[in-house]
């Protein structure tokens, strides 16, 4: 999902340089319904490479229309060979060293070096360079439908303000400890006046039902929720606590203030992109930086301490919303 979310940028670039052209998005097809939100582009081209034979019939498809670029944004053998695939007149990508995996280079007829882009939003927008586009500004035009869910979690803050947790992760050594997220919802409440509300994804109920429960009354669990209702939820707090993870990106794409929480992740790549958002890191500690378990008795994101996040998020409270 944070990969998606980040390239959102570089499609509204591309719109604003080419106002007439065809612009078409290959995705995978858990994440369609994130595309829809997403206006300028024609099509959200599904591709699940999990299914061989449709895929080549979807590359069929794509060498009929005569594109005149395939960008690749993610770095990776599989999806430089989709764009590849393709057809396109160019195939644009990184330069080697900037590759997720270094095998997707070959792939690519344009290479990109980034320079000093650090963070993958402006990494991203580096490879518009090719076809005659050097913005760099930052534009997320989200077009977020009515969510019911959403309306329901405002009736049970009363419509008044409230924080969002959200506590889970894909990768364990991403997760904060559950009790700490607990402790964090009852100071947001006695410092800070807000109530909180306990987000959680596939599998991560119970996660979620556990933070509640350690909030002493200060939280309440959030309903199931889809990716447009995540979207419309995150758009109305007040402040969103989060490791690196998608509920993290969806808020920073609403403009929702931000506290991130990094442990085996760069928040300089993939954190907020918002210079008043608060990032609290353990990289430097980290053994297993970018991998998906930890090498040590104890995560370096556990070194984080509770205290240093509410006093992070009495900061953020203090700064205007579009700050």
């Amino acid at each position: 999902m944070g990969d998606v979310i980040h390239a959102i940028p570089t499609a509204a670039a591309l719109r604003a340089r080419f106002p007439e052209a065809r612009i078409d998005w290959l995705v995978d097809p858990r994440y369609v319904a994130l595309l829809e939100m997403v206006p300028g582009i024609d099509s959200r081209i599904v591709v699940n490479t999990r299914r061989p034979a449709r895929t080549l019939a979807t590359l069929r498809d794509l060498r009929r229309v005569g594109y005149t670029a395939a960008i690749d944004l993610q770095g990776l053998l599989k999806s430089a060979m989709l764009a590849r695939a393709a057809r396109a007149e160019r195939t644009i990508g990184f330069t080697s060293e900037h590759l997720r995996e270094r095998t997707a280079a070959p792939f690519y007829t344009h290479r990109v070096d980034p320079r000093g882009a650090a963070h993958v939003i402006f990494k991203n927008l580096t490879l518009l360079e090719p076809l005659g586009s050097r913005d760099t500004r930052v534009a997320f035009p989200l077009e977020i439908p009515y969510s019911a869910v959403s309306d329901s979690v405002s009736a049970r803050f009363d419509n008044a303000s409230y924080a969002a947790i959200n506590p889970g992760a894909a990768w364990p050594n991403k997760r904060w400890p559950r009790d700490r997220f607990g402790a964090l919802a009852a100071g947001i409440r006695d410092r800070c006046g807000l109530r909180s509300l306990v987000l959680w994804g596939p599998g991560e109920q119970s996660l979620a039902e556990e933070v509640t429960r350690a909030s002493n009354g200060a939280a309440e669990l959030a309903p199931a929720t889809s990716i447009t209702d995540l979207f419309a939820i995150a758009r109305r707090a007040r402040v969103l606590i989060s490791g690196d993870t998608g509920p993290l990106h969806i808020g920073g794409a609403v403009g929702t203030p931000l506290v991130a929480l990094f442990g085996p992740t760069l928040a300089s790549r993939n954190g907020p992109w918002s210079a008043a958002d608060v990032v609290i890191s353990r990289t430097d500690s980290c053994s297993c930086l970018y991998r998906r378990r930890c090498r040590r008795n104890a995560a370096c994101i556990d070194d984080i301490q509770l205290p240093e996040v509410l006093e992070a998020v009495e900061r953020r409270l203090a700064m205007p919303r579009g700050a």
